[in-house]
């Protein structure tokens, strides 16, 4: 349980047009094991043009006495709606939760408890399954393209994060305050999903020690719509595009050659292995494998591309 010492956790939820999900995270949060008093969920809305506020509102007003608060960010862009998250919250550990994400009743005391016995951690991030809420899994779906689908699955073993785990994803990942304002918050050049890997990039170069935690879970709710073709094609556009742009800031433009390079060897591993998934009778895999290599590799000399 939690020890008298244990910090105060900040939840964050960044949110844009989610009214199909995110009454359904708010509830999750408001059945937790962790003490009111333990803890705050900040909803910033950036700029929402459906009801999303809304639907928070009546939340608020039917749950007065939950430490749940929503704030209005004008600067369009996940990165900034992130940073007023940093701005706004009181605690010492910042955990950020999309708005699409559900998650299990112990997850902010096993969050809030891991920072509590281990305080030379920078941050952690949590395990994450997603769940498709509107259509089934589709039959291109593989291991190699978790990452399209926030998928945090590497075992049931605690450690560090390194190697092929990659990083925290930003559906269910907690960082020290203190870092997170040492390092100046998160890069409003990066606008989408890059900031998941510049964030665990500046925080490993102060203080690598972040951890997986595979006790920490949430669902992830996959809509219909990032199952489509053109969805599929424009985020990995996206990937591409944002990624060039954090290489550049971080190595210049010998970073940027050698990170173009690492495309097109990884665009060559992607063609041998549509060709080893269609020989298996399993070609759609290997084709979308491809596919997310090439749309990568072409955003990589695009500008701002918009998800929508």
């Amino acid at each position: 349980h939690i020890c008298r010492m244990t910090p105060y956790l900040s939840v964050v939820i960044c949110t844009y047009n989610r009214n199909r999900f995110i009454v359904a995270c708010l509830q999750s949060l408001a059945v937790q094991t962790l003490p009111d008093e333990k803890f705050e969920v900040i909803v910033v809305n950036n700029h929402c043009t459906d009801n999303t506020e809304s639907l928070v509102l009546i939340f608020l007003q039917k749950h007065p006495e939950r430490p749940f608060r929503i704030v209005f960010e004008a600067n369009k862009g996940l990165s900034h709606a992130r940073n007023r998250g940093i701005a706004e919250a009181k605690g010492e550990v910042i955990l950020y939760l999309d708005d699409d994400a559900e998650c299990q009743p112990d997850l902010l005391e096993t969050h809030l408890t891991f920072f509590a016995q281990t305080p030379g951690a920078a941050g952690a991030g949590g395990r994450i399954l997603p769940r498709y809420s509107e259509a089934p899994e589709p039959p291109w779906m593989s291991r190699w393209l978790d990452g399209y689908i926030a998928r945090m699955d590497p075992g049931g073993e605690q450690r560090i994060f390194s190697g092929s785990m990659k990083y925290p994803f930003g559906c269910n990942m907690a960082y020290r305050k203190k870092i997170l304002e040492q390092i100046g918050g998160f890069n409003t050049d990066i606008t989408f999903r890059g900031d998941d890997k510049y964030i665990f990039l500046m925080v490993k170069a102060i203080n690598p020690n972040i951890f997986y935690l595979p006790t920490a879970l949430v669902y992830h709710n996959i809509p219909g719509s990032r199952l489509q073709p053109d969805y599929f094609k424009t985020l990995f556009l996206k990937t591409g595009s944002e990624e060039r742009v954090r290489v550049a800031m971080a190595h210049g433009l010998p970073g940027v050659l050698w990170k173009l390079l690492e495309y097109f060897i990884k665009f060559g591993v992607s063609l041998v292995l549509w060709v080893k998934y269609s020989i298996t009778r399993k070609e759609v895999q290997g084709r979308y494998i491809m596919l997310s290599q090439f749309y990568t590799l072409n955003g990589f000399f695009l500008k701002n591309v918009v998800v929508r």
